[in-house]
């Protein structure tokens, strides 16, 4: 199915697909990009790879039309105002200012950066402070200092976005979750032991496993500071929606999750929270949807440490040969979650 959606991208020449992958004709053996105006082959003929490099190892030539060795023009653009955020964080980055920085109309950088990073401008910036800040205060650095050197203008602007992105206030980060209250149950389900824990403010832990013991005893290490009990009572609601959903009688997880992450892993589970049950994406290929095309093993990486299993669907992303690859909670059970997800649609 999720070759079928490429190709009909290239039927129509979707420009909005520019980057996310490539295709190669076997009669010409040239790859282009899915919006390339040359005549459009035989379905037959046509093969899909997440990027350029792919194509070109398997023995395709890039098209002199469409040129997709490089990067598309949104893309390229994307990357150059993501830079310059990140590197003139302590500023007022407004959307006049990175306009005049990459010679473009607020309006126009506004909607592709959009289009591209599915996040604005200013939430890039501010996902981009608050990293900063917590990987400073993480090493030891004052609250007061981290939060001026990540470009925060004061300690109220800091607060305002803590609840959200922070899950607890920063000095409550630094001493490993002291004060957070934290309840937690384990209940059987189709993958064995499954560990949900949360916060009041959302879900701080999913795992899988075969031992209780060993599933507590991670979840202790993670939050050493916090007060944790085993009372399924008050998650109850949210522990019923991952076992409806791992049956196929609910769609997908729209649950509020409440864990510590920098920006880039953010950026790449909100990526994953869009591959739609049943399909997969190979890390390269998400890499670039984020714009970030060297990136595969950062994402790889930031799927390896996704602490919400299920939510967060690190499950469906797989090596560029349609291998399973890697899983935090084992090979085996990534496996059973594709093949489920393939063989049974979820009940809508």
């Amino acid at each position: 199915m999720y070759e079928e959606n490429r190709w009909q991208a290239v039927l129509t020449r979707d420009k909005q697909s520019d980057g996310a992958f490539v295709y190669a004709v076997h009669s010409t053996g040239i790859y282009c990009r899915p919006s390339c105006p040359s005549r459009k082959p035989q379905r037959e003929q046509v093969t899909f790879f997440a990027q350029s490099e792919e194509a070109e190892q398997a023995g395709y030539r890039a098209c002199l039309r469409c040129q997709p060795d490089t990067l598309s023009p949104d893309n390229e653009l994307a990357q150059q105002v993501c830079r310059y955020i990140e590197t003139h964080l302590e500023e007022p980055l407004t959307l006049a200012a990175l306009g005049e920085a990459v010679h473009l109309s607020p309006f126009h950088l506004q909607r592709t950066f959009k289009r591209v990073m599915g996040i604005t401008p200013r939430q890039y910036a501010e996902a981009s402070r608050m990293g900063q800040f917590k990987s400073q205060v993480k090493e030891g650095a004052p609250v007061t200092s981290a939060l001026y050197e990540a470009g925060f203008r004061s300690s109220s602007r800091l607060y305002e976005r803590t609840p959200a992105q922070l899950g607890m206030t920063p000095t409550t980060y630094r001493k490993g979750g002291a004060g957070m209250n934290i309840a937690y149950t384990i209940v059987d389900s189709p993958l064995g032991r499954l560990l949900v824990a949360a916060t009041e403010k959302g879900v701080c832990a999913v795992s899988l496993g075969d031992d209780d013991t060993v599933l507590e005893a991670a979840l202790l290490h993670e939050y050493p500071a916090a007060t944790i009990q085993r009372d399924g009572a008050d998650i109850r609601e949210w522990v019923n929606a991952i076992l409806r959903y791992l049956n196929g009688q609910q769609p997908g997880l729209d649950l509020p999750i409440d864990v510590q992450t920098t920006a880039f892993r953010w950026r790449v589970w909100k990526n994953l929270q869009t591959i739609p049950r049943g399909s997969t994406r190979s890390y390269s290929e998400v890499a670039r949807e984020l714009g970030e095309p060297q990136a595969a093993r950062a994402v790889a990486n930031a799927c390896a440490t996704n602490p919400v299993a299920l939510i967060v669907p690190c499950h469906r992303v797989v090596q560029a040969n349609g291998e399973p690859g890697g899983y935090r909670w084992g090979k085996e059970r990534k496996q059973k979650l594709l093949a489920q997800e393939a063989s049974t649609p979820a009940v809508i």
